[in-house]
């Protein structure tokens, strides 16, 4: 009776500790995209180019994704759990600072110490969840938590947007501060809480860089591994230069308030909303393959009709089912991410947000510099047509390697 005791009682823990993962991951999908929807205020109000305001995205991501290659070794060695909450209030700090500065260059600074400390928050959660949910449970489980950041990248969004309109562009920060100080205390306060096997899971001997170099370098040997990191660069590349720019394009094109260009964007995240809540049926019917394909086609053509639609209420259903194919080939890489390296997951998710936000950042630098050359509508075209074929390839090398 009493181990079934015990075990309710850590289930009803377990349970608990990854909704407050997901609220983690709300805060840090705010910071992720509050900026977006901004680049014209900051434009304007920094007299810079909108490709140069866009450096604001560029640097978080960059920071981002750089960061990864030191949280998710660090994880595995200390416990994936207290990292996060320690990294959460670490956000706050660098949330404030990104509020309180006063020129551009300073605000690039505070936006890639704010990238650099998000960084500990989502990969490591998916880790940890990949540690203490068996695979069979794990991906309606990780696209559940993930409604925690759909929600965040969605509200982020609205929240810039309305604010550049109607306050100004620092007042979402102090928002975002109060948020991870907040659920970073009750982190760290529910981490004493964990079982033991859900605190420390692995410990590596040797020095910290030894450590570092021999984690990494055993995941990049395979060769899974290395498909799924190249994949999720090129998606990261893609699907952000097109989101970064969205609400600027539906601004300048339809002449739509910021704050109107940033709810239609909120589409994108109830898009994965839909596939959050519907992810164990699609699972069951489209399968791992299906997922991706379809996933893959169904953004391409979403961004296409964003690009070339006459009417700007056309782009109303096209930015949801943007949403919508995103998560059905990005969660299908996620959960093929916590399986690729079993006894180094923490650095092997942290490599996969690596390269996904390194891709990001790279994508959102590119993007910035051809609007010297091109519209937005081509842009967001294009990267449509690239995530479509991106889809369709891994789809066909995830069969290839289930056969």
């Amino acid at each position: 009776m009493n181990s079934v005791s015990s075990e309710r009682s850590n289930t009803f823990v377990l349970r608990r500790a990854i909704i407050a993962l997901s609220a983690a991951a709300f805060g840090s999908g705010m910071s992720m995209r509050v900026a977006d929807p901004m680049l014209v205020r900051l434009a304007l109000d920094f007299s810079i180019p909108l490709g140069m305001a866009a450096w604001a995205v560029t640097v978080f991501g960059f920071a981002y994704g750089v960061s990864q290659l030191f949280f998710g070794p660090l994880g595995d060695r200390y416990g994936k759990y207290l990292v996060i909450a320690w990294g959460c209030i670490a956000c706050a700090a660098t949330a404030l600072l990104c509020g309180l500065v006063r020129d551009f260059s300073a605000l690039l600074v505070a936006r890639g110490l704010a990238g650099a400390t998000a960084a500990a928050v989502i990969p490591l959660a998916m880790a940890w969840i990949g540690d203490v949910v068996p695979y069979e449970d794990r991906q309606s489980v990780l696209a559940r938590f993930l409604v925690g950041q759909i929600l965040g990248l969605s509200t982020g969004v609205l929240v810039g947007g309305w604010c550049a309109d109607y306050l100004d562009w620092r007042s979402p920060f102090f928002l975002i501060a109060l948020w991870f100080f907040v659920i970073g205390l009750y982190l760290v306060h529910l981490n004493r809480s964990l079982p033991e096997n859900a605190r420390v899971l692995h410990k590596a001997a040797g020095s910290a860089p030894s450590r570092l170099v021999s984690e990494f370098r055993a995941v990049l040997s395979i060769q899974w591994a290395r498909t799924v990191l190249l994949t999720v660069f090129i998606e990261g590349a893609l699907v952000f230069v097109a989101l970064a720019f969205l609400p600027a394009h539906l601004h300048t094109v339809y002449q739509l308030s910021l704050a109107s260009s940033g709810a239609m964007v909120m589409l994108f995240g109830l898009g994965g909303l839909i596939f959050a809540l519907a992810s164990r049926v699609l699972v069951r019917h489209l399968r791992e393959t299906g997922l991706t394909r379809y996933g893959g086609l169904v953004m391409g053509l979403a961004l296409l009709v964003v690009a070339y639609s006459p009417q700007w209420w056309i782009s109303l259903p096209a930015c949801l089912f943007f949403g919508l194919g995103f998560y059905m080939l990005h969660n299908t890489l996620q959960i093929n991410a916590t399986q690729m390296a079993p006894e180094r997951r923490g650095a092997a998710v942290a490599a996969f947000a690596s390269c996904f936000f390194l891709g990001q950042s790279t994508g959102v630098a590119l993007g910035g510099a051809l609007l010297a050359f091109i519209s937005t509508d081509h842009l967001i075209a294009a990267a449509g047509l690239g995530v479509a074929l991106v889809g369709q390839r891994f789809s066909h090398r995830l069969a290839l390697k289930l056969t």
